[in-house]
């Protein structure tokens, strides 16, 4: 019989699924990617189906075990799209369509439910200052507008809890996953009781929960048929992906920035304690131990699929990424005026802004895409300088980047990031970081290291790095001074 010697790293991210599958030293044996499709079934609102989630994952895990002998594997991990929430019922089927993190319906409810219970309240219990994003805001908006929806509702859960329930029976969320949804008290890890009574909703309604790494459960007989893992698989505690993605970067670990640009722009850095600022988010870190302090693009390549589909011929075209990254290039810091405010769907940090749009400023007849291209990357560049700034002011002491995403593989945008910041910037050698996570979470379940510090260690691997040129540092930061000014309060 073969040897337990490979974990999967599940990664349920906003519009696909990752399965793969990783050895004991972080090496990727196998990967697939699926789709999942959003809904918007009116502006502002966007939804998914759970069992598109269900869907797949299941094709992902198969693909996987179809092409790895399933005895081989030690135990399984999930990572998240945080902050999107699925209503179920008795059965486990859902009662209403998930809302996406993306969605907008409860902009309107958030100066009600803050006259209810306090900014400085919402924050100091949660680590997140008000904003849009966390789920507490959409459960406040269904208690006042379809309040049957709550009251009927068994589950309320996020993906990992969901995916855990279809997997093992059992309903369960890791510290990591529930701690977005802005009613988790992240210095006693549960869930805070004012605010669930608040919404009329019992912890009962809620997942249970497990740190990071622990069993939850095993594969059980329907799951093992839709996904080929055996009967039995050990799941264990994964997390959000944004968390994840700095554990598989072995960034749980002071004066590392780990930067995920991904359809969010998150940079991340550890800390000891729970640090509490609107110049970011507290997050419970994947290991359990520690905090994420996360600084927050809501538009990142998101913004850059936008463009690109609003201003020209759009992705169809294969090589339209190469196409303006050429032209890009070869025009100076600054894009010869222009400037851009990148808040397509609201800003997070340092405004916290929900109602904040995007805008360009100072076109003239000279410009074409490539200048608009380029002040796009430019604008989303400098919101992360300026979060490096404000963190190493409160002495976090930024020493350097590992990168993970898709828009780690511009050369182009990582050089001006390294530029803007002034610090190094590695790329992780595997870019499914988040899945990675969730692999090196799987592997200290399963007991194969002592703790999360030697397995991320051990697992995590860096790429190619780009040196800052300081001789443009000063160019960069007199473009952040103007282009502050693009950013038009609402």
């Amino acid at each position: 019989m073969a040897e337990p010697d490979i974990v999967i790293g599940i990664d349920s991210s906003t519009q696909s699924t990752k399965a793969i599958a990783w050895s004991r030293d972080g090496e990727p044996l196998c990967e697939v990617r699926a789709d999942i499709p959003m809904n918007q079934p009116s502006p502002g609102l966007v939804e998914q189906d759970v069992e598109d989630w269900w869907k797949a994952a299941c094709s992902t895990v198969r693909s996987v075990t179809d092409q790895i002998d399933p005895a081989r594997v030690a135990g399984v991990a999930i990572s998240n799209q945080r902050e999107t929430v699925a209503f179920l019922d008795q059965e486990g089927r859902q009662s209403r369509s998930a809302i996406v993190w993306l969605d907008e319906r409860a902009l309107d409810e958030i100066p009600l439910l803050v006259n209810e219970l306090g900014a400085e309240h919402l924050h100091s219990i949660t680590g997140k200052p008000v904003d849009i994003t966390p789920i507490i805001y959409r459960l406040s908006w269904l208690k006042r507008h379809h309040p049957k929806h709550l009251e009927q509702t068994s589950k309320i859960v996020d993906v990992h809890a969901f995916l855990s329930g279809r997997l093992t029976g059992r309903i369960v969320s890791s510290w990591t996953s529930a701690d977005p949804f802005g009613i988790f008290d992240i210095e006693k890890k549960q869930w805070f009781m004012p605010f669930l009574d608040h919404l009329n909703l019992s912890i009962d309604q809620f997942p249970e929960l497990q740190r990071p790494g622990t069993l939850i459960g095993t594969v059980q007989h329907d799951a093992a048929i839709a996904t080929g893992l055996s009967l039995g698989t050990p799941l264990y505690a994964g997390g959000g992906d944004g968390q994840c993605a700095g554990l598989g970067v072995n960034a749980v670990r002071p004066g590392v920035l780990y930067l995920n640009m991904g359809t969010a722009i998150i940079a991340g850095v550890w800390s000891a304690s729970p640090a509490i600022s609107m110049n970011w988010r507290t997050m419970t870190s994947p290991s359990g131990e520690g905090y994420f302090l996360e600084s927050i693009q809501r538009a990142g390549a998101y913004y850059i699929n936008w463009f690109i589909d609003t201003f020209s011929e759009g992705r169809k075209d294969a090589a339209i990424f190469d196409k303006l990254e050429t032209q890009a290039a070869q025009i100076e810091i600054g894009s010869e005026g222009v400037l851009v405010c990148p808040y397509l769907t609201g800003c997070m940090n340092p405004h916290w802004d929900a109602n904040a749009r995007a805008n360009f400023i100072g076109l003239g007849p000279m410009h074409h895409l490539g200048h608009l291209y380029r002040a796009s990357l430019e604008a989303l560049t400098l919101e992360i300088a300026r979060s490096i700034t404000a963190m190493n002011k409160s002495g976090l002491q930024i020493q350097r980047i590992i990168a993970v995403g898709g828009g780690a593989n511009s050369p182009l945008w990582t050089k001006m990031i390294a530029d803007a910041t002034g610090l190094q910037i590695t790329k992780s050698k595997s870019l499914e970081a988040s899945a990675l996570g969730a692999g090196i979470s799987a592997a200290v379940g399963a007991g194969w290291f002592n703790n999360f510090n030697d397995a991320a260690i051990s697992m995590s691997s860096e790429g190619d790095t780009i040196k800052p040129d300081a001789s443009v540092a000063s160019i960069w930061s007199d473009l952040s001074e103007r282009q502050t000014a693009a950013y038009i309060p609402s």
